[in-house]
Formats: structure tokens, C-alpha cells, sequence
């Protein structure tokens, strides 16, 4: 499928095994001429060396080549990691950094400095006193029963996994009446969260939900994820703007979280985005952005058609001579203009014809729209297929890695890195053949 494809991202990102051997994986994705998105592994492949800039850089070009697709690669999607940032850059594409590597950073920048840390370590203390305890767990879990809950166990958060602690702010909210109950019968030294800790805590779960929900929808794979990129972001702005009713904690957290979020995204690919986002017929309108932007956008766009024009081969004219009452000279001359102020004005009238189209539903897929639309706006299509192929993050690369560590399990830990590659990718394409 790789030699059909004419535009190809990639993501990559380091993993260590559970051996303690280093592995890059790296996944290519492309739109087909069917208009589908495809995505799947080029590699799992163990590298020796320290993960300099120069190194990273040559796993990623000797990838490339042995794919035959170093031409036709458009970005490289990698965690924002100063090694991986040095290497995109000596690298012939561009760069991508993961957007939700840039959330999970601003979430735990914004939760180490507003308040919330003396409540989450009393929620850790009580996690912990049931998690290594199992006569605690199990009197837990018939306190559960005796309330008419579910079982569950509660969930330990780790510290460079932001959701990872809204999981576990969530059960401590959702099991408060067995908590309380438990640790009152117990005479335990743990004590049960105030009322005061739990509205805290619930607060704490609106702020961290509309950020999971944002770092889940650019996740996926099986759709576009790139365009939406902006328009997840202003989203999140918006409901981070502090409110008069906002608790001084609150407004901490909100205000950390839009200098960070907002520096991190000055530092991403913003001109790659906003044309993704252009060429997304959900989001056209370009509201995502400020007014003094928009036409910035469209004059890339317009830039990017006026370089796929020349491009392509000039179709083949019959010659003429040249009529006696004209000269050679004001002949080439007059056609030479005539046919610059045309070309210009045909691009102009074709983005203005897909800019007038109604704007798609957001619960439609862009993808398919296109296939549709292809011949009724052919230049701007090619573009279309390459800017909405590239991923928003490097997830595709982490569920990789968490395949790979199925893989290689203590018992399997000598697995030799060649059949790692190979049983990881065989089980990636397969999977990728159901859906």
C-alpha cells in the first residue's frame, strides 16, 4: 500500500523493554485514493546507542529508505523531548510535536502549582491503605456491596500521568458512602476526606475532564485527528477563562494552565495546523482563530495550490505560427501575462468555490466529504489528502509499545529484538486488516 501512497506522516517514540533494552517504534499513515485513512507499523526496532539528536535522526532516514518512502514523507510526529525536537530538525520534513505530550505536560504544571497537592496526597493515603491490604480491599468491597455499588477497586495515581489522577479522584467521589463507613469501623489513622476536600476534589474533576476528553479525541487513528487540533484547543481556553464564582484554587489552576498551554502551542507546527484546519470542511469558517489570522491561512493555501500547479507537467499544445500582423516578441509577451493573470484567478475561484460550500456537521467525516468533492475541486484535494493524514499525537506509537510489552513479558525477555519487530508489526497489520 506504501508505494500507492503519494504523501506519508510518520510518528516515532522511544520505549524501554522491560529488559531494559531500548526500542524505537515509529508508524506511517497516508489517505488512500479511496479516501481512507491508513495507519500501521514500519517498525519496533532496538537501538544500541544513547538516544542523541544525530542518532534519532539516522534511525529515522535508514526506516525511511529501507520503505522506500523517504520522498514522500511530509511530517514526523515525536514527543516534545529535546533529543527528538534536535532531531526533527535535521531531518527533510517537517516536524510535528505530539499534542497530547504538550497537555500532559501543561495538566501537571497546573496541578503542582495551585492547591490541589494536599488533597491528592490524603486521597493517595487512602488508596494506599486499601491497595496493600487485601482484608482492607476486601472489607472495601462488601462496604460496596451493602451500599448497592459495584465492586471496584480504587485506582492509584502516578505521577507523569495526569488521568491517571482523575481516575482516582473519580472513584474516591464515587465510593464515599464505603469509605466513610470502612475507615469509621476500622479506627483507621487514615482519615476520610471533609466535605470541604471532596467539593475540592469535584472541582478538580471539571477542570481535568474536558482535558481528557480533548487528549482522547486527538488520539485516534482511524480518523482525522490533525484539523481538529485548534478548534480542541480553543476549547479548552475557553472553559479554562476563570469565573467570578471560581474558588482561589480555581483560578490558579486555570491561569497556570492557559500561560502554559498557550506557550506550548506557540511551539508546535501552528502553519501546518491551521491549513489541516482549513481543509477541513468542519471547521472552514477558520473560528478557531483570530480574524487577523484567517487570511494568512488562506493565502498558504493559495501558496500551496500555486506550487501543486507547477508542479504538475504542462499538458501539450499544438503549435501555431505566429499571425504576420504580430510580432514574435508581443506575442510571448501577451500570452505570458494573459496566462499568469488566468492561473491566478482560476486558483482564486476555486478556494472560493470550496470556501462557499455549506459547512459539514461536526459529526461528519471529512474524509468521505472529500471523496465525494474530489473532481469538483481537483486542485485543492491533492493538498487535502496530505495535510489530514498526519496524526495529532504519537499515540498510534504508544499502543505499540503497550503491544510490545505484552510481548516481551518476564518470561519472554530474551525474545531476540528481530522477532520482537516482526511479531509486533504481524500483530499491528492484522489487527489493522479487521478493522
Amino acid at each position: 500500500m506504501l508505494e500507492q501512497a503519494k504523501d506519508i506522516a510518520l510518528t516515532g517514540d522511544h520505549w524501554t523493554s522491560v529488559n531494559n533494552e531500548n526500542y524505537l517504534g515509529v508508524t506511517a499513515h497516508f489517505v488512500d485514493k479511496d479516501w481512507t485513512l491508513q495507519s500501521f507499523a514500519l517498525t519496533v526496532s532496538k537501538t544500541e546507542e544513547r538516544h542523541y539528536a544525530e542518532a534519532c535522526a539516522d534511525h529515522f532516514l535508514n526506516i525511511a529508505n529501507k520503505w522506500e518512502i523517504k520522498e514522500k514523507l511530509s511530517t514526523l510526529g515525536t514527543d516534545s523531548a529535546r533529543n527528538m525536537v534536535a532531531a526533527a530538525r535535521l531531518l527533510p520534513f517537517e516536524h510535528l510535536p505530539c499534542t497530547a505530550h504538550s497537555l500532559q505536560r501543561t495538566v501537571t504544571v497546573s496541578l503542582s502549582n495551585s492547591g490541589f497537592e494536599s488533597v491528592l496526597a490524603k486521597c493517595r493515603k487512602i488508596v494506599g491503605h486499601f491497595k496493600h491490604s487485601p482484608s482492607n480491599a476486601q472489607e472495601l468491597k462488601e462496604r460496596q456491596v451493602a451500599h448497592g455499588q459495584k465492586q471496584e477497586s480504587l485506582a492509584q495515581d502516578v505521577a507523569t500521568r495526569w488521568n491517571s489522577t482523575l481516575e482516582m479522584v473519580k472513584r474516591i467521589q464515587r465510593n464515599k458512602a464505603p469509605l466513610t463507613t470502612t475507615l469509621a469501623q476500622q479506627n483507621s489513622k487514615v482519615a476520610m476526606l471533609t466535605d470541604q476536600e471532596l467539593a475540592k476534589l469535584q472541582k478538580l474533576e471539571e477542570l481535568l475532564e474536558p482535558c481528557r476528553y480533548v487528549t482522547e479525541l486527538l488520539g485516534g487513528e482511524q480518523y482525522v485527528s490533525c484539523s481538529v487540533v485548534l478548534p480542541a484547543l480553543r476549547h479548552l481556553f475557553r472553559v479554562m477563562e476563570p469565573s467570578d464564582d471560581d474558588p482561589v484554587y480555581v483560578v490558579r489552576f486555570k491561569k497556570v494552565f492557559t500561560t502554559d498551554l498557550a506557550q506550548r502551542k506557540d511551539n508546535t507546527n501552528l502553519t501546518w495546523l491551521k491549513i489541516a484546519t482549513a481543509l477541513d470542511p468542519r471547521f472552514k469558517d477558520l473560528k478557531c482563530l483570530p480574524k487577523d489570522e484567517r487570511s494568512e491561512v488562506w493565502a498558504s493555501v493559495r501558496d500551496l495550490v500555486m506550487g501543486e500547479t507547477h508542479a504538475q507537467p504542462p499538458p501539450a499544445e499544438p503549435t501555431e505560427e505566429p499571425s504576420p500582423k504580430k510580432g514574435r516578441m508581443s506575442i510571448l509577451l501577451g500570452s505570458s501575462d494573459t496566462d499568469s493573470d488566468a492561473e491566478e484567478e482560476s486558483i482564486e475561484h476555486c478556494m472560493d468555490r470550496y470556501k462557499a460550500e455549506p459547512k459539514m456537521d461536526m459529526e461528519g467525516c471529512p474524509l468521505q466529504w472529500w471523496s465525494k468533492r474530489e473532481e469538483a475541486h481537483a486542485r485543492l484535494a491533492p493538498i487535502a489528502r496530505k495535510y489530514l493524514s498526519t496524526p495529532a499525537t504519537t499515540v498510534p506509537c504508544e499502543r505499540l509499545f503497550s503491544l510490545s510489552g505484552h510481548i516481551i513479558q518476564k518470561k519472554r525477555a530474551s525474545m531476540s529484538p528481530e522477532n520482537v519487530n516482526k511479531l509486533v508489526c504481524l500483530s499491528n497489520w492484522l489487527n489493522a486488516n479487521k478493522g
